[in-house]
């Protein structure tokens, strides 16, 4: 099976227009009815569609490089925060760091409504929920770096600082991420 969509490819979140391809009937008939549910792609999707269909190579190389720096910058960042646990993200726009930290969820929830650093914070995901076993990813974060570099480089500077003042830390559990 081959799955595109112009969301994924050019970052058009809600365009809704994309193909899948397969031999396999079964998941054609699935697709089908979850299509038929549709009666079109919005507008604005298709218009984008159309547009970037001529585009060349270049910009998907553009997209990447910038999403490789954004990568690198969480990455490296995360890297030297003292018991932080991280992992050099492969394909995707975000990347799991374990923490020293009692609950993620508690944190995730603390960063938004307690804690400050020059007058900003933070919106991280808690790990556990990207976890079909309930006791997995308690002290997971995941980063989505879909800001620019700039952005990034603040944010991971008052990630540290909070981390430093959170009231509740408690070493790292053993052992590498479970993602």
């Amino acid at each position: 099976m081959v799955a595109d969509s112009i969301s994924k490819r050019y970052s058009a979140c809600g365009a809704r227009i994309g193909a899948i391809v397969t031999k396999n009937q079964a998941l054609l008939d699935t697709v089908n009815l979850y299509a038929k549910l549709r009666l079109s792609p919005p507008t604005l999707g298709q218009m984008v569609a159309e547009a970037m269909i001529d585009h060349t190579e270049a910009y998907l190389e553009e997209v990447a490089a910038e999403y490789d720096r954004r990568r690198l910058v969480v990455y490296e960042a995360l890297s030297k925060m003292e018991e932080v646990v991280c992992y050099k993200p492969g394909g995707a726009f975000y990347c799991f760091a374990k923490f020293p930290i009692d609950d993620a969820d508690h944190f995730c929830k603390w960063l938004l409504t307690d804690f400050d650093y020059q007058g900003s914070t933070v919106m991280l995901s808690p790990g556990a929920g990207f976890y079909a076993t309930p006791e997995l990813g308690q002290q997971e974060v995941r980063i989505a770096y879909v800001l620019n570099t700039n952005a990034l480089t603040e944010a991971m500077e008052c990630l540290k600082h909070a981390l430093k003042s959170y009231p509740y830390r408690v070493p790292v559990e053993q052992g590498m991420l479970t993602i």
